[in-house]
């Protein structure tokens, strides 16, 4: 009972707050994709090539500062330095809004890059630092219930204040809604510095008791993975296991941004494939639909594999659901079929997400865990301008948006093999269940 009340008092205290962190960052990371087809890409001129790279060029950025910012907030603290992450990225999110012409776009997009790097690897560790192995994944699903949550009302909401735009002001609504959409995080950039804690020692919202059971608690875990791997700073990032991980992590991530940034244009499409015809706010709200079920399917699949302890199957068998369902949306005849596959892929990929970073955390901690988590969250991210530019360059290749999502599918494909290839070493083993 000890444990699970003070795990309560810390994911009622944590999660809402990096929830909306993560649901700011995200957003304004992927809402390139309405902003596209809401007429930027008409009014900068932008052909599916130039779309993919400008919606990619921001990971170049970000890949480059990864690792540094993680063991920058291993060393400072989660409170300070994300509260940097976020003021100096949403000042670039909004700056976008008054981007002239395709290159300025591109610059702006890579210091956006920069500006985030390290955000995403940094809260994976600062869980580490609050939640034991029993309940890890369900606590990272409940964080990264932002990404389809910034879908479901994101999408919706974006393609809103781009007709709000529109029709109020002499500002292309587009550019009003990028505007709109950086200014909160400068301000949850300010709230973090007063309301995170660094450690579960310094909680003073914890009583005397809770703050002892729980930093004890942590401290020896964190203790006997060290003992048990003994892996430094240096050899976490020579470690092959995680560069294996690394390109798991790149599967998923392919399909995940992939539909991020090309299903607005998919659904927009279907106009010429199917004859039907959108408005831009209902193109919003079809794109929220895949994302409405992921979410669901995130936590209760999180949840069973915390519950069975089993951590390869639960990453590796949505890869495969979701390559099968993305491929078959290829061939379907109607927009409703269509949309059943392509939310069933969304669902996969939202059940590997937070059911594989568990993995890593079983064999890394401390400045090592900081090192390993952002070098396989860099691998992994540098799908998010392969798969952007690739799915652009291959549909404006061939007409359509078939061969990139061939793409995506074999992407997830090699990246389940990869988990089942791990399964008998160390990072993949069992966790004991939580009680």
């Amino acid at each position: 009972m000890t444990e699970k009340r003070i795990l309560r008092k810390v994911t009622l205290r944590l999660i809402p707050f990096i929830i909306a962190m993560y649901f700011i960052n995200y957003l304004d990371r992927t809402n390139l994709s309405i902003a596209g087809p809401g007429g930027m890409n008409e009014e900068l001129g932008l052909t599916a090539t130039q779309f993919g790279f400008a919606a990619g060029v921001f990971f170049f950025g970000y890949l480059l500062l990864e690792v540094p910012s993680n063991l920058a907030l291993h060393k400072f603290g989660a409170r300070v330095w994300l509260a940097r992450i976020l003021i100096s990225w949403g000042i670039l999110a909004s700056v976008m809004a008054f981007v002239p012409n395709a290159g300025w776009l591109y610059v702006v997009r890579f210091f956006l890059g920069v500006a985030e790097a390290g955000f995403f690897p940094g809260i994976v560790l600062y869980l580490t630092y609050w939640f034991p192995n029993s309940v890890r994944a369900r606590a990272t699903a409940l964080f990264m219930l932002a990404i389809p949550l910034s879908n479901v009302v994101g999408a919706p909401f974006s393609t809103w204040l781009i007709e709000v735009g529109n029709s109020l002001f002499d500002f292309s609504g587009w550019r009003f809604m990028l505007f709109i959409e950086g200014l909160p995080a400068v301000a949850l950039g300010i709230m973090c510095i007063f309301y995170l804690t660094d450690r579960p020692k310094d909680a003073k919202w914890l009583t005397a008791d809770e703050r002892t059971w729980l930093q004890g608690r942590m401290d020896a875990e964190a203790d006997a993975t060290a003992a048990s791997h003994h892996t430094g700073v240096k050899a976490s990032l020579g470690n092959v296991r995680v560069w294996a991980l690394g390109f798991v992590y790149f599967g998923s991530v392919y399909g995940l941004y992939a539909l991020s940034f090309f299903l607005p244009t998919i659904i927009t499409g279907f106009s010429e494939r199917f004859g039907t015809e959108f408005s831009l706010v209902q193109v919003g709200l079809i794109t929220a639909i895949p994302y409405a079920f992921g979410a669901v399917a995130m936590f209760l699949w999180s949840r069973h594999g915390d519950r069975t302890g089993e951590r390869v199957w639960h990453a590796a068998l949505p890869l495969f659901v979701g390559a099968v369902a993305i491929s078959v949306a290829l061939y379907l005849t109607s927009p409703f079929t269509t949309m059943i596959a392509v939310t069933v892929a969304c669902v996969a990929i939202c059940c590997a997400l937070p059911c594989f970073w568990p993995l890593p955390q079983a064999f890394l901690t401390g400045a090592a865990a900081a090192a390993g988590i952002a070098l396989i969250n860099t691998i992994g991210n540098s799908a998010g301008f392969l798969a952007p530019y690739v799915t652009g360059w291959l549909t404006d290749l061939t007409g359509t948006s078939n061969a990139g999502m061939w793409a995506v599918g074999g992407a997830m494909v090699v990246a389940g093999i990869i988990v089942l290839a791990l399964r008998g070493g160390a990072p993949v083993q069992k966790t004991v269940p939580a009680e």
